[in-house]
């Protein structure tokens, strides 16, 4: 029993005992050889010398290491074969052999010790023996870690859950989990196997990599068919996201780095020479009028919103039947046939100061992406009422969600579910921290976007400005043809009978949209059909084409 308790500390400590166990083994070594092989010591020596210089290269399977623990690698490699070669020529008791060798353990010793990663990779391996106990604690009884790493922010786990446990249990325990493993709050991360049920990876990060902030590299696309780069994730890879043909939703509280995202995305777009920028933002032009240099169109009033996505849905038409004619599919963008961005900071701001414009941007979101027409659309309010309703926020297919003051405003600009899923934007604790939902990003993983400052967003829009392509022809074609029946005189807000009755005089031989009429009317939608019918059943109107009216 005394024999087994000492080999089970020796086992607990092996990794303390490393420098000694070595020392051991040398002095063992070197008796053996000297006594056997004494005129080997050049052998010993050329082995060393190899072992000393592939300790110190890149690009071996170690050369992930940082260049301090090459060195150190190296030289305790060189000491170590430099000891047993003159071991081996004079035997390990000559003089000063011992000494050296006692000198040589303490001084390669203490970085030894002292070393973070190996310190860490202890704490990893007493968790792992110590899990067993730690689950039946927590509740996670069954489940056990079947291999972990140490990394440089802290280290990862492979669990196997027991047979009915699912990730939403380890999710539901991260409080729990992380005060069994004694570590901050916050600091443990839960991520699905996507090719098992049963299986899930832990992440627990001794610091925060995204404590600071991370400086913009500059535009990584040159192209709408590239990904652009929002950020970085915890394990230092980079957030790529891609946008062609994808309406992009951004949403997150006051100061949450919103604006910070909306600018990385506009300097990667505005160095793409396939996409022309509109811009809207009724903020009086703040948020985007740094940009300018770089956006076609920017509307900074209710009027100037509405007619823009007005026209981008005559755009859209006009690419709709064009390809349609063509038997092509999709538009492809090019420098001389662009999509179309269209940028809209503050979407709940639109939708309470110009509710004639969000009939436009249902169809833009609902038929926009075929044709190259995207919506890019942030906010600082994801209430239920400006996201909950309408088409928009369901065409949305890149999701990135910052900072939130609710737990349920999760549901509202991811997913529903997806809080219970372990997308915890209520808990980001700096600006910029982000979860990210999109193609290839369906894990429930952090990530902190660039900054961006101001000397990036001017040099980059001055550098970018004299490149910008213009619409293609039959894009202006469809625009200079779009009826303008809706001027603000015509909007006879007092009298939205008569403004309809003359609306609908006025109107081309192909009639009206019903967005056109809302927009002249300032009614809601079933006001329209109900006044619609009316006139109809009067022989007072008529329907031309299926959404459209005249007289």
């Amino acid at each position: 029993m005394a024999l087994a308790a000492v080999g089970r500390s020796l086992f607990r400590y092996r990794s303390e005992l490393a420098p000694i166990t070595v020392a051991a083994a040398l002095g063992i070594a070197g008796l053996v050889l000297h006594q056997t092989h004494p005129d080997a010591w050049p052998l010993v020596a050329a082995l060393t010398a190899i072992a000393a210089a592939a300790a110190g290269l890149r690009g071996l399977p170690w050369g992930a290491l940082r260049a301090e623990e090459r060195t150190y690698a190296a030289t305790a490699t060189a000491v170590a074969g430099g000891w047993l070669t003159a071991a081996t020529a004079l035997g390990p008791a000559k003089t000063p052999l011992p000494t050296v060798l006692i000198i040589a353990l303490v001084a390669l010793g203490v970085p030894w010790w002292a070393h973070r990663r190996r310190r860490a990779r202890v704490r990893v391996d007493r968790v792992i023996h110590a899990w067993p106990d730690l689950a039946d604690t927590i509740g996670l009884d069954g489940s056990r870690i079947m291999s972990a790493i140490v990394d440089t922010w802290g280290w990862r786990a492979r669990m196997k859950l027991r047979p009915g446990q699912s990730v939403a249990d380890v999710v539901a325990r991260v409080p729990a989990i992380e005060s069994a493993l004694g570590t901050r709050p916050g600091a443990v991360r839960v991520e699905q196997d996507a090719a098992h049920a049963g299986r899930c990876t832990m992440r627990v990060l001794a610091v925060d990599p995204h404590a600071g902030a991370i400086p913009w590299p500059g535009p990584s696309a040159r192209s709408l068919a590239d990904p652009i780069e929002l950020g970085v994730f915890e394990d230092a890879t980079t957030v790529r996201v891609p946008l062609l043909r994808r309406h992009a939703l951004i949403g997150g509280t006051t100061d949450s780095g919103k604006s910070g995202v909306l600018n990385v995305i506009l300097g990667n777009l505005a160095a793409c020479a396939d996409v022309v920028l509109w811009g809207i933002d009724l903020k009086g032009g703040m948020e985007l009028r740094p940009w300018a240099p770089c956006l076609a169109r920017l509307a900074t009033t209710p009027d100037e919103a509405v007619e823009l996505l007005a026209d981008a849905v005559a755009i859209l038409d006009a690419r709709a039947n064009a390809s349609s004619r063509d038997n092509t599919r999709v538009w492809e963008p090019t420098p001389r046939t662009p999509a179309l961005g269209i940028v809209i900071d503050e979407y709940a701001e639109l939708a309470d100061t110009a509710p004639a414009a969000i009939p436009y941007a249902d169809s833009v979101a609902r038929r926009g992406r075929a044709v190259a027409v995207d919506l890019i659309a942030a906010t600082q309010r994801p209430t239920q009422k400006a996201m909950g309703g309408g088409t928009l926020r369901s065409q949305m297919s890149v999701r990135v969600c910052l900072r939130v003051r609710e737990r349920r405003d999760v549901d509202l600009i991811l997913d529903k579910g997806m809080l219970s899923a372990g997308w915890h934007a209520h808990a980001l604790d700096a600006p910029g921290k982000f979860y990210v939902l999109a193609d290839g990003h369906n894990q429930p993983r952090r990530a902190r976007a660039y900054l961006v400052t101001d000397e990036h967003v001017r040099g980059t829009a001055a550098r970018f400005a004299d490149h910008r392509p213009d619409l293609d022809p039959l894009s202006r074609s469809a625009i200079d043809q779009q009826p303008r029946a809706l001027e603000p005189q015509a909007r006879a807000a007092d009298d939205p009978d008569h403004a309809l009755s003359t609306a609908l005089d006025q109107a081309p031989d192909d009639g009206l949209s019903i967005p056109e009429l809302i927009n002249v009317t300032g009614m809601r939608r079933t006001w329209i059909y109900d006044r619609l019918q009316a006139l109809a059943a009067t022989g007072r109107a008529r329907q031309v084409t299926r959404g459209r009216w005249r007289a």
